[in-house]
């Protein structure tokens, strides 16, 4: 159930991003959490393998090189998918920075929801 309360966060997390952002659209609700599944799968297997081979750069750049691969690949999952489209490399990096920090903030609230169902209130007094 949370991993998909996670896909229907990042894909709320895209809507907003198409929003805000003018070069980069998105259909609707069904798009949006396709191209999220699409993203999350590109992240999963595909960013982790750039990374590797590009860790000289990496390096080289203080870790800004990954501003490029994450904006690369937000640009790449827009060329595939027909409902999200991304209209350029900038754009793109632009799109992958608030898509992380919107995912993030959701991912928050869920795991501070998550936190205050399963706290237990300890009285000291009692004990």
């Amino acid at each position: 159930m949370r991993i998909i309360l996670i896909w229907v966060f990042n894909a709320l997390a895209l809507l907003a991003v198409a929003y805000l952002l003018p070069g980069i659209n998105v259909e609707g609700f069904i798009s949006a959490l396709i191209a999220a599944l699409l993203l999350g799968l590109i992240n999963t297997f595909l960013r982790p393998l750039l990374i590797l081979l590009t860790l000289p750069v990496t390096v080289l750049s203080l870790g800004l090189f990954i501003l490029v691969i994450n904006g690369l690949l937000f640009w790449f999952a827009g060329s595939v998918l027909k409902g999200f489209e991304v209209n350029g490399f900038w754009t793109g990096v632009m799109g992958a920075l608030l898509y992380s920090v919107f995912s993030f903030l959701l991912s928050l609230l869920l795991r501070q929801k998550n936190l205050q169902q399963g706290s237990v209130i300890i009285d000291h007094d009692k004990l």
